[in-house]
């Protein structure tokens, strides 16, 4: 079975920085069509750069959490390219939140921004994927990968909001994986440890003794580059997961071997 996604027409969110513009990066790399699509349209102009008419990239801003707004981007995607094979959900945000303040709406907001964006742009960009396989037999019509966190399998209290919003996201990758199935469209999750993301930057910015930390508590005794994510989205995305679906992969250098206790995510 082939790793190339050559050709191929992907959706990326969070394209704007950290994990997922390294993802974007990578697709555009490995010769598919791919539309960086993020709510800020600054950075993303930054990044992309002029987009050319002839090229294989372009980039759509707005707020994916309006409905609106995710059935622009598909528009977007269909006016450049035609069709979509591939959907990373990776707009994602990680707060602290405070588990017995009742005042404290962190777990709501989470749940809407991590959970209930990738759930709907799922819902909009795979009944497009259904209806352009229309008459094609056999073969992938379309994959999904949702960027997850190793969070959401374990417990730190600063991070119950993020944690819940990753727990809630990974049940969703199953159950639609299953409800996708019969329409031969595959749905993963990549759940990652430790990644040097724009939001970890800043953290160990404020907090440096949490880097020392997270070293201690991995294995492979380092932090993780966002393209070292990008290959293993990759393979998610190809012909050679075709028969993958419903999985949350882990990509955490070991740290999930470790006592939970004496391991917390960062």
């Amino acid at each position: 079975m082939s790793f190339s996604i050559e050709g191929k027409t992907a959706i990326v969110t969070g394209a704007a920085n950290g994990v997922g513009l390294a993802i974007a990066r990578h697709f555009a790399q490995k010769g598919a069509n791919v539309m960086f699509a993020d709510m800020d349209e600054g950075r993303l102009a930054k990044e992309v750069g002029q987009v050319k008419e002839d090229t294989t990239i372009r980039y759509f801003a707005g707020d994916l959490r309006e409905r609106l707004t995710l059935a622009n981007l598909l528009s977007a995607t269909l006016d450049s390219f035609d069709r979509v094979d591939i959907l990373v959900n990776g707009s994602r945000q990680l707060l602290t939140s405070e588990p017995l303040d009742t005042d404290d709406d962190t777990v709501e907001m989470l749940l809407n921004q991590n959970l209930m964006t990738a759930m709907r742009l799922t819902q909009v960009v795979s009944k497009r994927m259904i209806k352009q396989s229309e008459g094609q037999d056999s073969g992938q019509v379309g994959a999904i990968v949702n960027l997850s966190s190793i969070a959401a399998r374990r417990t730190h209290p600063d991070l119950m909001a993020y944690s819940v919003s990753c727990a809630a996201l990974d049940q969703m990758t199953r159950s639609m994986a299953v409800a996708l199935a019969p329409h031969r469209i595959r749905v993963n999750a990549l759940a990652f440890g430790s990644v040097m993301s724009s939001s970890l930057k800043d953290t160990l910015k404020d907090h440096s003794e949490f880097r020392s930390d997270i070293e201690q508590h991995t294995p492979l005794s380092r932090i993780a580059s966002p393209s070292e994510l990008a290959e293993a989205v990759q393979f998610l995305c190809s012909e050679a997961a075709g028969f993958v679906t419903g999985q949350i992969i882990t990509v955490d250098g070991g740290r999930t071997l470790l006592d939970p206790v004496t391991a917390p995510a960062h």
